[in-house]
């Protein structure tokens, strides 16, 4: 199998560099639905940053976008969160359990990215 769909437990693509422009071609390749909120976010942590003379809502953009993406390389990681995201977003069970595991999906993309 190719690197690019290594199978299901193999994530589709490198994790990128944790820069805008890494981050876009990324997003592109995984998950091109979401290019239009990746832009938005871009431009409105650039204007951000420049109105508040700051990095943080650079950064905030990197952290968002880097853990997006090392979920959406694994397909069963990221089809995992759908799923759990759905269940505390409906409210028919309790959602501690389905939160936990979100905590962790995401703490290990975090991980993942170098975040």
């Amino acid at each position: 199998m190719s690197a690019q769909s290594d199978g299901p437990y193999g994530p589709l693509i490198p994790m990128p560099e944790l820069t805008p422009d890494a981050l876009r071609a990324a997003v592109a390749r995984i998950a091109p639905s979401r290019i239009p909120a990746l832009t938005q976010h871009l431009f409105e942590a650039t204007t951000n940053a420049q109105q508040t003379q700051s990095l943080a809502p650079l950064r905030t953009f990197v952290h968002s976008w880097a853990v997006f993406v090392a979920i959406e390389r694994h397909p069963q990681r990221a089809a995992r969160l759908h799923e759990l995201e759905r269940i505390v977003d409906a409210g028919d069970q309790e959602p501690a359990e389905a939160i936990a595991e979100i905590r962790a999906i995401r703490a290990a993309a975090e991980a993942e990215a170098g975040l």
